[in-house]
């Protein structure tokens, strides 16, 4: 039987970062994308409407949604990181991805203040401040992808995946290809 230490960046620190294998950080992060994605479709909109205030303060709802979503967001991926070896590539991989994401939402955080009292379409400086804090975030994002996805940060282990393509069978053949050949 083979023998496997477990990383401790697998498990949760306690069952407010989630289960095993389903960490909460991943989840959380869409709401502050899609508000900030919205936004700036709002943004980019009032500047086309008859009437762009209703869209500038959609935008400027949006941003506040994406602050509030981010913080949250990082409060649970704080949880993670400090469970990620020091000195590692996944370590520095994710120290990197915590920084572009503060850059972030303190770009966000700017653009909201000054949002406010702002009447009338959204001015470019403010759209040129959000299309540069989602480009960011994707790196950011992309890093994210790989602390999961090719470091196995929070990602259950090849043994418990291997749960999952288990047949229920031994004796059922897979067939693949369009002419069913294996």
């Amino acid at each position: 039987m083979e023998m496997t230490t477990e990383r401790p960046d697998k498990r949760p620190v306690n069952a407010m970062a989630g289960a095993y294998g389903h960490p909460i950080h991943p989840i959380l992060v869409t709401v502050p994308i899609g508000a900030w994605i919205a936004s700036l479709v709002f943004d980019i909109a009032s500047r086309a409407a008859d009437d762009p205030n209703a869209f500038s303060t959609g935008a400027q709802w949006l941003v506040a949604i994406g602050i509030v979503g981010a913080v949250l967001a990082a409060l649970w991926g704080l949880v993670d990181y400090l469970r990620i070896q020091r000195g590692t590539p996944a370590f520095r991989t994710a120290t990197t991805h915590l920084l572009l994401n503060d850059v972030v939402l303190l770009l966000f955080v700017v653009s909201w203040v000054l949002r406010l009292g702002d009447d009338g379409a959204t001015s470019i400086g403010l759209i040129v401040v959000s299309i540069v804090a989602l480009a960011l975030l994707s790196v950011s994002g992309w890093l994210g992808g790989k602390l999961a996805y090719r470091f196995g940060v929070r990602v259950a282990d090849e043994h418990t995946q291997a749960e999952g393509y288990t047949t229920a069978s031994p004796t059922r053949t897979h067939r693949s290809g369009p002419a069913g050949r294996r």
